[in-house]
């Protein structure tokens, strides 16, 4: 692997956390990769929601069937975007999700993508503890925290999955 690219190969989803708090300035860095991401005509839809508070993650755990991390996490960002602004909204605020989970590896956090868009009852739940509008989708929440595991940085690259010119 070429060490150049190592905050991508060892982004991995990381579930298990320590009980070390995520720093304010930690949040702060991982919302300029988030809005570093591409958006379409560069309309930048997003809106993030950072969440430390502890019965708040709580709260997010018991809503997201897959978010039992949340509980345990020491923050989590709530990526949000707003249809009015653009069309693309969901392509954006992926790009954004990405760069941000990226962004926790090459700070040495960890952190898992959860997703809510498509999901009505679970994007209501968490708009419903967020206090995020109706107007304004939710792609997904992201449960960030020191790791308490370890897991190896690796590529999935498989060649039976590319094509060259043609299918």
């Amino acid at each position: 692997m070429d060490d150049r690219l190592n905050a991508i190969f060892s982004r991995r989803s990381i579930r298990v956390y320590t009980d070390e708090p995520v720093s304010e300035a930690e949040l702060q860095s991982l919302l300029e990769a988030g809005m570093a991401a591409p958006s379409a005509s560069n309309r930048k839809p997003w809106h993030f929601v950072t969440v430390t508070d502890r019965e708040t993650l709580c709260a997010l755990a018991e809503a997201h069937p897959y978010g039992k991390m949340l509980a345990k996490a020491g923050a989590a960002i709530a990526v949000c975007g707003d249809p009015k602004v653009s069309d693309w909204w969901v392509q954006d605020c992926s790009a954004a999700t990405e760069n941000i989970l990226i962004a926790s590896a090459a700070l040495g956090l960890g952190a898992v993508w959860l997703g809510s868009h498509g999901n009505p009852e679970g994007e209501g739940a968490i708009r419903g503890i967020l206090g995020i509008p109706d107007s304004i989708g939710v792609l997904s929440l992201i449960s960030i925290g020191h790791p308490a595991e370890v897991k190896d940085a690796r590529t999935q690259y498989d060649s039976r999955r590319v094509h060259r010119n043609r299918w």
